[in-house]
C-alpha cells in the first residue's frame, strides 16, 4: 500500500514529513535503530529539496510517496525545483570537516551510507528523487 503527502517547501513541514515516515514504518516491526536512520535518510533529502531545490519558497510543494513492499521500504520525493545532479556530487573529506569545524555538507554522503539505492532523475519540469531500503 502506498501513503502520500503533499507539503510546501518550508521547513516548519520537515515535522510533518518524519512524522508521515515513522506513521508508516511503525506499521511494521522494525529496530528503533533501523527507523532512525529511515527518517534521519528521508529528512534530509526533503530538507535540501526545501531549501536548496526549491528555495524554502511556500507556493511549491513536494509530493511525497512512501511504501513498504517486498520487504523493502521505496521513498519517493517529487517536485519542479531546481534539479540535482548527483554526477556533480563528490563526497566531502569529513577530516577536514572535522578540523575546520564545518558544519554541513555532509548529508547526502550520510543518506547514500543508510539507503541501500539513491537515485535522482529529471523528466521535463518534473525532479524524482527515489530511495530504497531492504529490510530485514
Amino acid at each position: 500500500m502506498q501513503h502520500t503527502i503533499r507539503v510546501s517547501c518550508s521547513r516548519s513541514n520537515l515535522k510533518t514529513v518524519r512524522d508521515f515516515v515513522a506513521g508508516v514504518l511503525q506499521e511494521h516491526q522494525l529496530s528503533d535503530i533501523l527507523q532512525n536512520q529511515i527518517i534521519l535518510a528521508v529528512d534530509e533529502i526533503v530538507a535540501n529539496l526545501i531549501i536548496h531545490s526549491n528555495q524554502e519558497d511556500e507556493h511549491k510543494h513536494l509530493d511525497i510517496r512512501v511504501e513498504i513492499a517486498d520487504h523493502e521500504f521505496r521513498f519517493e520525493a517529487e517536485d519542479d525545483g531546481q534539479s540535482f545532479s548527483p554526477t556533480e556530487y563528490r563526497d566531502p573529506d569529513l577530516q577536514e570537516h572535522i578540523r575546520i569545524g564545518k558544519k554541513g555538507g555532509v548529508g547526502i554522503a550520510l543518506v547514500n551510507r543508510i539507503m541501500d539505492h539513491v537515485e535522482y532523475t529529471t523528466i521535463g519540469t518534473r525532479n524524482f528523487c527515489r530511495l530504497s531500503k531492504r529490510l530485514p
